[in-house]
């Protein structure tokens, strides 16, 4: 397979941020479906796939999670065209037939929660990232954040499903680069990398 382009990767590395803050450009539904089409097709531990999203395109959802978020990260969630839960489900073994028919995979998980936490924490977390690069594939950006109350968010919107629990919270859009401060340092490989 060759190498994507020195254009591609600028999008989707050298030249992508982080934003807090983006135009009025309107995200729709269809690109939602993008998103998840994309980062859908990336790999998690035996197809595990245990994320699961919240779209937050209405003005009253985006309400009911702000305050769920620390400092100013409400703000952040109000004003972006969308927000989105990137959540897990601890149980998602339950869809490994389906998933991964090739072998008894549910049989793995079965009676042992500590190993679907971790599981489930891990493979969504992966697919949070690959929700990222799959926006930014698209020409989106994103916000991801860390500063909320995760019982606050699971009982605002997964009451219903006790086995969902949030991972973090990205805001989604089309960055306003006006607003951008000069980029952070990043390390040399010598620095937090060894080759065995």
């Amino acid at each position: 397979m060759p190498s994507i382009n020195d254009q591609a990767l600028d999008q989707m590395f050298r030249q992508a941020r982080t934003f807090n803050h983006y135009t009025d450009q309107p995200v729709g539904e269809d690109t939602l479906h993008a998103i998840w089409d994309l980062m859908k097709m990336a790999p998690t531990s035996a197809n595990q796939m245990p994320a699961r999203l919240v779209w937050c395109t209405s003005q009253d959802a985006k309400e009911k999670l702000a305050p769920c978020t620390s400092g100013n990260n409400g703000d952040k969630i109000l004003a972006a065209p969308v927000s989105v839960i990137i959540a897990m489900d601890t149980e998602f073994h339950e869809h490994l037939p389906m998933l991964y028919p090739h072998a008894d995979a549910k049989s793995w998980f079965d009676g042992n929660a500590e190993l679907r936490q971790a599981s489930a924490f891990r493979n969504s977390t992966l697919q949070g990232a690959y929700f990222i690069m799959a926006a930014r594939a698209l020409g989106l950006d994103t916000g991801p954040m860390s500063g909320f109350d995760a019982g606050a968010v699971d009982k605002a919107f997964f009451a219903d499903q006790p086995s969902v629990k949030t991972n973090f919270i990205s805001t989604l859009g089309h960055g306003d680069r006006a607003t951008l401060h000069d980029r952070l340092p990043r390390p040399a490989f010598e620095l937090f990398n060894r080759i065995a």
